[in-house]
Protein backbone atom coordinates (compact mmCIF):
# COMPACT_ATOMS: atom_id res chain seq x y z
CA UNK A 1 0.00 0.00 0.00
CA UNK A 2 1.52 3.33 -1.08
CA UNK A 3 0.63 5.97 1.53
CA UNK A 4 2.74 8.78 0.03
CA UNK A 5 1.05 12.14 -0.48
CA UNK A 6 -0.34 12.23 -4.00
CA UNK A 7 0.57 15.92 -4.26
CA UNK A 8 4.29 15.27 -3.74
CA UNK A 9 6.81 15.39 -6.54
CA UNK A 10 8.58 12.04 -6.42
CA UNK A 11 11.47 13.16 -8.63
CA UNK A 12 13.47 14.83 -5.86
CA UNK A 13 15.31 13.39 -2.87
CA UNK A 14 14.05 13.99 0.69
CA UNK A 15 14.89 12.54 4.06
CA UNK A 16 12.42 10.41 6.01
CA UNK A 17 10.74 13.55 7.35
CA UNK A 18 10.13 14.95 3.88
CA UNK A 19 12.89 17.57 4.05
CA UNK A 20 14.70 18.28 0.74
CA UNK A 21 18.21 16.82 0.30
CA UNK A 22 20.37 18.66 -2.26
CA UNK A 23 23.34 16.28 -1.88
CA UNK A 24 23.04 12.70 -0.65
CA UNK A 25 26.33 11.46 -2.07
CA UNK A 26 28.72 13.09 0.39
CA UNK A 27 28.88 13.32 4.17
CA UNK A 28 29.15 16.69 5.89
CA UNK A 29 32.85 17.10 6.79
CA UNK A 30 35.36 19.77 7.78
CA UNK A 31 36.84 20.34 4.33
CA UNK A 32 37.09 17.61 1.73
CA UNK A 33 39.36 15.40 3.86
CA UNK A 34 38.31 16.45 7.36
CA UNK A 35 36.32 14.60 10.05
CA UNK A 36 32.57 14.18 9.87
CA UNK A 37 30.12 16.21 11.93
CA UNK A 38 27.42 14.94 14.26
CA UNK A 39 25.16 17.70 12.92
CA UNK A 40 24.97 15.86 9.58
CA UNK A 41 21.27 15.02 9.95
CA UNK A 42 21.15 13.58 6.40
CA UNK A 43 23.84 11.00 7.20
CA UNK A 44 22.35 10.18 10.61
CA UNK A 45 18.82 9.79 9.20
CA UNK A 46 20.07 7.48 6.47
CA UNK A 47 22.37 5.35 8.65
CA UNK A 48 20.02 5.14 11.63
CA UNK A 49 17.29 3.77 9.39
CA UNK A 50 19.70 1.36 7.70
CA UNK A 51 20.80 0.05 11.11
CA UNK A 52 17.19 -0.87 11.85
CA UNK A 53 16.11 -2.33 8.51
CA UNK A 54 15.98 -5.85 9.91
CA UNK A 55 13.47 -7.00 12.49
CA UNK A 56 13.80 -10.13 14.65
CA UNK A 57 13.62 -13.23 12.49
CA UNK A 58 10.73 -15.60 13.05
CA UNK A 59 11.79 -18.41 15.38
CA UNK A 60 10.08 -20.81 12.97
CA UNK A 61 8.83 -20.21 9.42
CA UNK A 62 11.57 -17.62 8.84
CA UNK A 63 12.07 -18.34 5.12
CA UNK A 64 9.00 -17.84 3.00
CA UNK A 65 7.13 -16.39 0.07
CA UNK A 66 3.72 -14.77 -0.23
CA UNK A 67 1.02 -13.75 -2.67
CA UNK A 68 -2.37 -12.06 -2.77
CA UNK A 69 -5.51 -13.48 -4.31
CA UNK A 70 -9.12 -14.24 -3.62
CA UNK A 71 -11.28 -17.02 -2.26
CA UNK A 72 -14.61 -17.70 -3.98
CA UNK A 73 -17.19 -19.77 -2.16
CA UNK A 74 -19.18 -22.47 -3.93
CA UNK A 75 -22.35 -22.37 -1.85
CA UNK A 76 -23.92 -21.20 1.38
CA UNK A 77 -22.52 -23.06 4.41
CA UNK A 78 -25.08 -21.66 6.88
CA UNK A 79 -26.11 -25.17 7.94
CA UNK A 80 -22.70 -25.49 9.57
CA UNK A 81 -21.34 -22.01 10.30
CA UNK A 82 -22.46 -18.39 10.47
CA UNK A 83 -19.03 -17.20 9.23
CA UNK A 84 -19.93 -14.23 7.04
CA UNK A 85 -17.63 -15.06 4.12
CA UNK A 86 -19.21 -18.51 3.72
CA UNK A 87 -22.85 -17.44 3.49
CA UNK A 88 -23.21 -16.36 -0.15
CA UNK A 89 -22.52 -18.54 -3.23
CA UNK A 90 -19.77 -17.13 -5.48
CA UNK A 91 -18.85 -14.43 -2.93
CA UNK A 92 -15.22 -13.32 -3.23
CA UNK A 93 -12.98 -12.65 -0.24
CA UNK A 94 -9.51 -11.15 -0.55
CA UNK A 95 -6.73 -13.37 0.81
CA UNK A 96 -3.01 -13.24 1.45
CA UNK A 97 -1.06 -16.51 1.62
CA UNK A 98 2.39 -17.10 3.05
CA UNK A 99 4.27 -20.31 2.28
CA UNK A 100 7.40 -21.13 4.26
CA UNK A 101 9.88 -23.65 5.48
CA UNK A 102 9.73 -24.24 9.23
CA UNK A 103 13.14 -24.86 10.77
CA UNK A 104 15.67 -23.02 8.60
CA UNK A 105 16.72 -19.38 8.91
CA UNK A 106 15.89 -16.72 6.31
CA UNK A 107 18.95 -17.72 4.29
CA UNK A 108 18.21 -21.45 4.21
CA UNK A 109 17.34 -23.45 1.12
CA UNK A 110 13.75 -24.03 -0.01
CA UNK A 111 14.32 -27.72 -0.73
CA UNK A 112 15.53 -29.01 2.65
CA UNK A 113 13.53 -31.73 4.35
CA UNK A 114 11.00 -29.82 6.38
CA UNK A 115 7.27 -29.28 6.78
CA UNK A 116 6.07 -26.25 4.79
CA UNK A 117 3.94 -23.60 6.36
CA UNK A 118 0.67 -22.89 4.52
CA UNK A 119 -0.98 -19.83 6.10
CA UNK A 120 -4.04 -18.11 4.62
CA UNK A 121 -5.32 -14.72 5.77
CA UNK A 122 -8.94 -13.91 4.85
CA UNK A 123 -9.90 -10.21 4.85
CA UNK A 124 -13.56 -10.75 5.75
CA UNK A 125 -16.31 -8.22 6.50
CA UNK A 126 -16.22 -9.35 10.13
CA UNK A 127 -12.48 -9.17 10.65
CA UNK A 128 -9.33 -11.13 9.89
CA UNK A 129 -9.61 -14.91 9.74
CA UNK A 130 -6.39 -16.95 9.57
CA UNK A 131 -6.09 -20.63 8.71
CA UNK A 132 -2.52 -21.36 9.78
CA UNK A 133 -1.33 -24.83 8.85
CA UNK A 134 1.24 -26.92 6.99
CA UNK A 135 1.58 -28.90 3.78
CA UNK A 136 1.41 -32.15 5.81
CA UNK A 137 -1.80 -33.22 7.58
CA UNK A 138 -0.28 -34.15 10.96
CA UNK A 139 2.35 -32.86 13.37
CA UNK A 140 5.09 -34.29 15.61
CA UNK A 141 3.31 -33.67 18.90
CA UNK A 142 -0.20 -33.30 20.31
CA UNK A 143 0.40 -30.89 23.20
CA UNK A 144 1.71 -27.33 22.69
CA UNK A 145 3.83 -27.56 25.83
CA UNK A 146 6.17 -29.79 23.80
CA UNK A 147 6.50 -27.35 20.90
CA UNK A 148 9.67 -25.60 22.14
CA UNK A 149 11.24 -29.05 22.65
CA UNK A 150 10.61 -30.41 19.17
CA UNK A 151 11.81 -27.16 17.60
CA UNK A 152 14.93 -27.08 19.81
CA UNK A 153 15.72 -30.66 18.74
CA UNK A 154 15.53 -29.65 15.07
CA UNK A 155 17.43 -26.37 15.40
CA UNK A 156 21.25 -26.15 15.51
CA UNK A 157 22.89 -27.30 18.72
CA UNK A 158 23.39 -24.36 21.10
CA UNK A 159 27.08 -25.19 21.66
CA UNK A 160 28.20 -25.48 18.02
CA UNK A 161 25.35 -23.84 16.10
CA UNK A 162 25.40 -26.89 13.81
CA UNK A 163 22.45 -29.12 12.92
CA UNK A 164 22.83 -32.54 14.53
CA UNK A 165 20.31 -35.19 13.41
CA UNK A 166 21.05 -37.22 16.52
CA UNK A 167 19.38 -34.52 18.63
CA UNK A 168 16.16 -34.85 16.64
CA UNK A 169 16.13 -38.64 16.56
CA UNK A 170 16.81 -38.70 20.30
CA UNK A 171 13.66 -36.62 20.81
CA UNK A 172 11.62 -38.73 18.37
CA UNK A 173 12.75 -41.98 19.98
CA UNK A 174 11.31 -40.75 23.27
CA UNK A 175 8.08 -39.42 21.72
CA UNK A 176 6.23 -42.31 20.08
CA UNK A 177 3.43 -39.93 19.01
CA UNK A 178 5.85 -38.51 16.40
CA UNK A 179 5.89 -41.82 14.47
CA UNK A 180 3.02 -40.87 12.16
CA UNK A 181 4.63 -37.53 11.26
CA UNK A 182 7.90 -39.29 10.40
CA UNK A 183 6.12 -41.37 7.75
CA UNK A 184 5.06 -38.11 6.08
CA UNK A 185 8.11 -35.91 6.60
CA UNK A 186 10.67 -38.54 5.58
CA UNK A 187 8.74 -39.54 2.50
CA UNK A 188 9.26 -37.42 -0.60
CA UNK A 189 6.45 -35.17 0.67
CA UNK A 190 9.16 -33.66 2.88
CA UNK A 191 11.21 -32.33 -0.06
CA UNK A 192 9.68 -29.99 -2.63
CA UNK A 193 10.78 -27.27 -5.04
CA UNK A 194 7.51 -25.49 -5.79
CA UNK A 195 4.88 -24.20 -3.39
CA UNK A 196 2.23 -24.40 -6.11
CA UNK A 197 2.38 -28.19 -6.04
CA UNK A 198 1.62 -28.87 -2.38
CA UNK A 199 -1.62 -29.38 -0.51
CA UNK A 200 -2.36 -27.42 2.63
CA UNK A 201 -3.88 -28.60 5.90
CA UNK A 202 -5.23 -26.71 8.90
CA UNK A 203 -3.88 -29.62 11.06
CA UNK A 204 -5.77 -28.31 14.10
CA UNK A 205 -9.40 -29.16 14.77
CA UNK A 206 -11.78 -26.21 14.94
CA UNK A 207 -15.47 -25.88 15.74
CA UNK A 208 -18.02 -24.42 13.38
CA UNK A 209 -21.26 -23.10 14.89
CA UNK A 210 -24.37 -22.00 13.01
CA UNK A 211 -26.98 -19.38 13.95
CA UNK A 212 -29.07 -22.01 15.74
CA UNK A 213 -26.14 -22.79 18.02
CA UNK A 214 -25.41 -26.23 16.55
CA UNK A 215 -21.72 -27.07 16.69
CA UNK A 216 -19.59 -29.45 14.65
CA UNK A 217 -15.88 -30.31 14.59
CA UNK A 218 -14.06 -29.47 11.36
CA UNK A 219 -10.68 -29.93 9.69
CA UNK A 220 -9.43 -27.83 6.75
CA UNK A 221 -7.84 -29.16 3.57
CA UNK A 222 -6.41 -27.12 0.68
CA UNK A 223 -6.21 -29.31 -2.43
CA UNK A 224 -3.77 -28.06 -5.04
CA UNK A 225 -5.22 -27.85 -8.54
CA UNK A 226 -1.72 -28.04 -10.04
CA UNK A 227 -1.14 -31.57 -8.78
CA UNK A 228 1.26 -32.68 -6.05
CA UNK A 229 4.93 -32.75 -7.07
CA UNK A 230 7.87 -33.76 -4.91
CA UNK A 231 11.60 -34.34 -5.38
CA UNK A 232 13.90 -36.93 -3.85
CA UNK A 233 16.59 -36.01 -1.36
CA UNK A 234 19.34 -36.09 -3.99
CA UNK A 235 17.67 -33.44 -6.14
CA UNK A 236 16.83 -31.50 -2.97
CA UNK A 237 20.49 -31.45 -1.95
CA UNK A 238 21.60 -30.41 -5.44
CA UNK A 239 19.10 -27.55 -5.62
CA UNK A 240 20.13 -26.39 -2.15
CA UNK A 241 23.44 -25.43 -3.72
CA UNK A 242 22.44 -24.38 -7.24
CA UNK A 243 19.12 -22.64 -6.58
CA UNK A 244 18.29 -22.37 -2.87
CA UNK A 245 15.36 -20.00 -3.58
CA UNK A 246 13.71 -22.23 -6.18
CA UNK A 247 10.28 -22.43 -4.50
CA UNK A 248 10.11 -18.68 -3.90
CA UNK A 249 11.21 -18.09 -7.49
CA UNK A 250 8.73 -20.53 -9.03
CA UNK A 251 5.76 -19.01 -7.20
CA UNK A 252 6.71 -15.45 -8.15
CA UNK A 253 7.44 -16.28 -11.79
CA UNK A 254 4.22 -18.23 -12.25
CA UNK A 255 2.05 -15.40 -10.95
CA UNK A 256 4.04 -12.77 -12.89
CA UNK A 257 3.44 -14.72 -16.12
CA UNK A 258 -0.30 -15.09 -15.49
CA UNK A 259 -0.23 -18.76 -14.46
CA UNK A 260 -2.28 -18.23 -11.32
CA UNK A 261 -2.17 -21.20 -8.91
CA UNK A 262 -5.39 -22.43 -7.32
CA UNK A 263 -6.37 -24.53 -4.32
CA UNK A 264 -9.80 -25.94 -3.49
CA UNK A 265 -10.81 -25.57 0.14
CA UNK A 266 -12.47 -28.67 1.53
CA UNK A 267 -13.60 -29.46 5.05
CA UNK A 268 -14.17 -32.63 7.00
CA UNK A 269 -17.11 -32.31 9.38
CA UNK A 270 -17.68 -34.44 12.46
CA UNK A 271 -20.65 -34.48 14.80
CA UNK A 272 -19.29 -34.19 18.36
CA UNK A 273 -21.45 -37.19 19.31
CA UNK A 274 -19.25 -39.38 17.05
CA UNK A 275 -16.08 -38.74 19.05
CA UNK A 276 -16.67 -41.53 21.57
CA UNK A 277 -17.15 -44.07 18.76
CA UNK A 278 -13.66 -43.58 17.29
CA UNK A 279 -10.50 -45.56 18.05
CA UNK A 280 -8.46 -42.34 18.17
CA UNK A 281 -8.82 -38.83 19.56
CA UNK A 282 -10.00 -36.51 16.72
CA UNK A 283 -8.50 -33.50 18.53
CA UNK A 284 -5.03 -35.08 18.37
CA UNK A 285 -2.78 -33.30 15.84
CA UNK A 286 -0.83 -36.50 15.19
CA UNK A 287 -3.95 -38.05 13.63
CA UNK A 288 -5.93 -37.70 10.42
CA UNK A 289 -9.65 -38.30 10.08
CA UNK A 290 -10.51 -41.23 7.78
CA UNK A 291 -12.00 -39.78 4.61
CA UNK A 292 -14.31 -42.76 4.11
CA UNK A 293 -16.03 -41.86 7.39
CA UNK A 294 -15.65 -38.07 7.11
CA UNK A 295 -15.53 -37.20 3.41
CA UNK A 296 -14.02 -34.00 2.06
CA UNK A 297 -16.72 -31.41 1.38
CA UNK A 298 -15.70 -28.77 -1.21
CA UNK A 299 -16.30 -25.23 0.08
CA UNK A 300 -14.67 -22.92 -2.46
CA UNK A 301 -11.66 -22.11 -4.62
CA UNK A 302 -8.66 -19.92 -3.80
CA UNK A 303 -6.72 -18.24 -6.61
CA UNK A 304 -3.42 -16.39 -6.15
CA UNK A 305 -3.08 -13.69 -8.80
CA UNK A 306 -0.90 -10.90 -7.39
CA UNK A 307 2.72 -10.83 -6.26
CA UNK A 308 3.72 -8.57 -3.37
CA UNK A 309 4.89 -5.11 -4.40
CA UNK A 310 7.23 -4.93 -1.38
CA UNK A 311 8.51 -8.15 0.14
CA UNK A 312 9.39 -6.73 3.54
CA UNK A 313 6.18 -4.76 4.09
CA UNK A 314 3.85 -7.47 2.87
CA UNK A 315 5.55 -10.84 3.39
CA UNK A 316 8.06 -10.27 6.18
CA UNK A 317 5.65 -8.15 8.22
CA UNK A 318 2.64 -10.40 7.66
CA UNK A 319 1.47 -11.83 10.96
CA UNK A 320 -0.73 -14.91 11.26
CA UNK A 321 -2.34 -16.53 14.27
CA UNK A 322 -4.79 -19.43 14.75
CA UNK A 323 -6.53 -17.18 17.30
CA UNK A 324 -7.69 -14.88 14.50
CA UNK A 325 -11.18 -16.31 14.16
CA UNK A 326 -14.53 -14.78 13.15
CA UNK A 327 -18.10 -15.33 14.39
CA UNK A 328 -19.12 -18.85 13.38
CA UNK A 329 -15.71 -20.35 14.23
CA UNK A 330 -14.60 -21.47 17.69
CA UNK A 331 -11.66 -23.26 19.28
CA UNK A 332 -11.84 -26.93 20.06
CA UNK A 333 -10.01 -28.47 23.02
CA UNK A 334 -7.17 -29.45 20.64
CA UNK A 335 -4.12 -29.05 22.94
CA UNK A 336 -1.91 -27.75 20.13
CA UNK A 337 -4.51 -25.20 19.06
CA UNK A 338 -4.96 -23.98 22.62
CA UNK A 339 -1.24 -23.23 22.91
CA UNK A 340 -0.82 -21.83 19.40
CA UNK A 341 -3.65 -19.36 19.95
CA UNK A 342 -1.43 -17.65 22.54
CA UNK A 343 2.02 -18.23 21.09
CA UNK A 344 1.50 -16.78 17.61
CA UNK A 345 0.17 -13.42 18.78
CA UNK A 346 2.87 -13.29 21.44
CA UNK A 347 5.68 -13.80 18.94
CA UNK A 348 4.22 -11.17 16.56
CA UNK A 349 4.17 -8.61 19.36
CA UNK A 350 7.83 -9.40 19.97
CA UNK A 351 8.79 -9.22 16.28
CA UNK A 352 6.65 -6.34 15.09
CA UNK A 353 5.50 -4.44 18.15
CA UNK A 354 2.32 -3.95 20.12
CA UNK A 355 0.34 -2.59 17.16
CA UNK A 356 1.39 -5.13 14.52
CA UNK A 357 -2.28 -5.58 13.57
CA UNK A 358 -2.33 -1.96 12.36
CA UNK A 359 0.20 -2.66 9.60
CA UNK A 360 -1.56 -2.59 6.22
CA UNK A 361 -0.87 -6.28 5.49
CA UNK A 362 -2.45 -7.30 8.82
CA UNK A 363 -5.19 -4.68 9.11
CA UNK A 364 -8.82 -5.69 8.86
CA UNK A 365 -10.91 -4.24 6.02
CA UNK A 366 -13.85 -4.02 8.43
CA UNK A 367 -14.08 -1.03 10.82
CA UNK A 368 -12.05 -1.24 14.03
CA UNK A 369 -13.52 0.44 17.11
CA UNK A 370 -12.46 -0.33 20.66
CA UNK A 371 -10.92 1.29 23.74
CA UNK A 372 -7.32 0.35 22.98
CA UNK A 373 -4.98 3.32 22.64
CA UNK A 374 -1.30 4.14 22.22
CA UNK A 375 1.53 1.63 22.41
CA UNK A 376 4.63 1.13 20.28
CA UNK A 377 4.25 2.10 16.61
CA UNK A 378 0.69 3.42 16.61
CA UNK A 379 0.00 3.80 12.88
CA UNK A 380 -3.73 4.52 13.09
CA UNK A 381 -5.34 6.29 16.01
CA UNK A 382 -8.87 6.67 17.30
CA UNK A 383 -9.62 10.39 17.90
CA UNK A 384 -12.44 9.58 20.35
CA UNK A 385 -11.27 10.76 23.81
CA UNK A 386 -13.53 8.39 25.74
CA UNK A 387 -11.50 5.18 25.96
CA UNK A 388 -13.28 3.26 28.68
CA UNK A 389 -16.47 1.28 29.14
CA UNK A 390 -19.10 1.64 30.49
CA UNK A 391 -19.39 5.37 29.80
CA UNK A 392 -22.09 8.02 29.50
CA UNK A 393 -20.00 10.68 27.73
CA UNK A 394 -20.02 8.75 24.43
CA UNK A 395 -23.44 7.06 24.75
CA UNK A 396 -21.67 3.92 26.01
CA UNK A 397 -20.01 3.41 22.61
CA UNK A 398 -18.58 1.26 21.20
CA UNK A 399 -21.71 -0.84 21.63
CA UNK A 400 -21.86 -4.66 21.71
CA UNK A 401 -21.89 -6.10 18.20
CA UNK A 402 -25.41 -7.29 17.22
CA UNK A 403 -24.57 -10.86 16.19
CA UNK A 404 -26.07 -14.10 17.45
CA UNK A 405 -24.37 -15.46 20.56
CA UNK A 406 -24.30 -19.27 20.48
CA UNK A 407 -25.32 -21.14 23.61
CA UNK A 408 -22.40 -21.82 25.97
CA UNK A 409 -20.48 -25.06 25.83
CA UNK A 410 -19.98 -27.17 28.93
CA UNK A 411 -16.47 -27.84 30.25
CA UNK A 412 -16.04 -29.92 33.37
CA UNK A 413 -13.44 -32.17 34.94
CA UNK A 414 -10.44 -32.13 37.23
CA UNK A 415 -7.62 -29.68 36.53
CA UNK A 416 -4.71 -32.01 35.71
CA UNK A 417 -1.52 -32.41 33.71
CA UNK A 418 -1.97 -35.85 32.13
CA UNK A 419 -1.76 -37.37 28.63
CA UNK A 420 -4.85 -37.83 26.49
CA UNK A 421 -6.86 -40.98 27.15
CA UNK A 422 -6.50 -42.55 23.70
CA UNK A 423 -3.02 -41.88 22.24
CA UNK A 424 -3.06 -44.69 19.61
CA UNK A 425 0.43 -43.66 18.51
CA UNK A 426 1.13 -46.32 15.89
CA UNK A 427 -2.00 -47.44 14.01
CA UNK A 428 -2.22 -44.55 11.55
CA UNK A 429 1.55 -44.54 11.08
CA UNK A 430 1.36 -48.16 9.96
CA UNK A 431 -1.58 -47.46 7.68
CA UNK A 432 0.32 -44.57 6.13
CA UNK A 433 3.35 -46.80 5.48
CA UNK A 434 1.22 -49.54 3.92
CA UNK A 435 -0.46 -47.00 1.60
CA UNK A 436 2.85 -46.07 -0.05
CA UNK A 437 4.05 -47.53 -3.32
CA UNK A 438 7.19 -49.69 -3.38
CA UNK A 439 9.27 -46.75 -4.60
CA UNK A 440 7.82 -44.44 -1.94
CA UNK A 441 8.54 -47.01 0.77
CA UNK A 442 12.13 -47.36 -0.43
CA UNK A 443 12.62 -43.59 -0.37
CA UNK A 444 11.08 -43.28 3.10
CA UNK A 445 13.32 -46.00 4.52
CA UNK A 446 16.48 -44.61 2.93
CA UNK A 447 15.71 -41.03 4.00
CA UNK A 448 15.39 -42.20 7.60
CA UNK A 449 18.35 -44.57 7.60
CA UNK A 450 20.81 -42.07 6.13
CA UNK A 451 20.40 -40.01 9.31
CA UNK A 452 19.56 -42.67 11.89
CA UNK A 453 22.66 -44.80 11.32
CA UNK A 454 24.83 -42.02 12.76
CA UNK A 455 22.96 -42.08 16.07
CA UNK A 456 23.78 -43.90 19.28
CA UNK A 457 22.48 -47.46 19.54
CA UNK A 458 19.96 -46.71 22.28
CA UNK A 459 18.41 -43.95 20.13
CA UNK A 460 18.30 -46.28 17.12
CA UNK A 461 16.71 -49.08 19.14
CA UNK A 462 14.00 -46.87 20.63
CA UNK A 463 13.17 -45.43 17.21
CA UNK A 464 13.03 -48.85 15.56
CA UNK A 465 10.78 -50.10 18.35
CA UNK A 466 8.21 -47.43 17.43
CA UNK A 467 8.49 -48.28 13.73
CA UNK A 468 7.94 -52.00 14.40
CA UNK A 469 4.84 -51.20 16.43
CA UNK A 470 3.51 -49.26 13.43
CA UNK A 471 4.50 -51.92 10.89
CA UNK A 472 6.87 -54.86 11.32
CA UNK A 473 8.00 -54.53 7.72
CA UNK A 474 8.68 -50.83 8.20
CA UNK A 475 10.80 -51.36 11.31
CA UNK A 476 12.78 -54.29 9.95
CA UNK A 477 13.53 -52.55 6.64
CA UNK A 478 14.81 -49.46 8.43
CA UNK A 479 16.97 -51.71 10.63
CA UNK A 480 18.51 -53.40 7.57
CA UNK A 481 19.12 -50.02 5.91
CA UNK A 482 20.83 -48.72 9.06
CA UNK A 483 23.07 -51.78 9.15
CA UNK A 484 23.97 -51.33 5.47
CA UNK A 485 24.96 -47.68 5.98
CA UNK A 486 27.07 -48.61 9.02
CA UNK A 487 28.84 -51.34 7.05
CA UNK A 488 29.82 -48.77 4.42
CA UNK A 489 31.57 -46.54 6.96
Amino acid sequence: MDRRNDNCNFDYMTDSFGRPIPNENNSLTVGSNGPGLIEDVVLIDKMAHFDRERIPERVVHAKGAGAFGFFQSYRCMSDYTMADFLQTPNAKTKVFVRFSTVIGSKGSADTVRDPRGFAVKFYTNQGIYDIVGNDLPVFFIRDAIRFPDVIHSLKPSPDTNLRDPQRFWDFVSLMPEATHMITWLYSDRGTIKDYRHVDGFGVNTYIWVNRRGKRCLIKYHWKTQQGIETIDRFEAEELSGTNPDVAVQNLHNAIASGKFPRWELCVQIMDPDKVECLDFDPLDDTKTWPEDQFPLIPVGMMTLNENPSNFFAQVEQSAFCPANIVPGVEFSADKMLQGRSFSYHDTQRHRLGTNFMQLPINRSISPIDNNQRDGEATYYFNPEPINYSPNSLNNNKPLPYPIPVPPPTEACGFVVRIPIENPSDFKQAGERYESLSDVEKAHLIDNIAVELYKCKDDIVNRTLNSFVKASKEFGYRVLEAVKEYRNQT
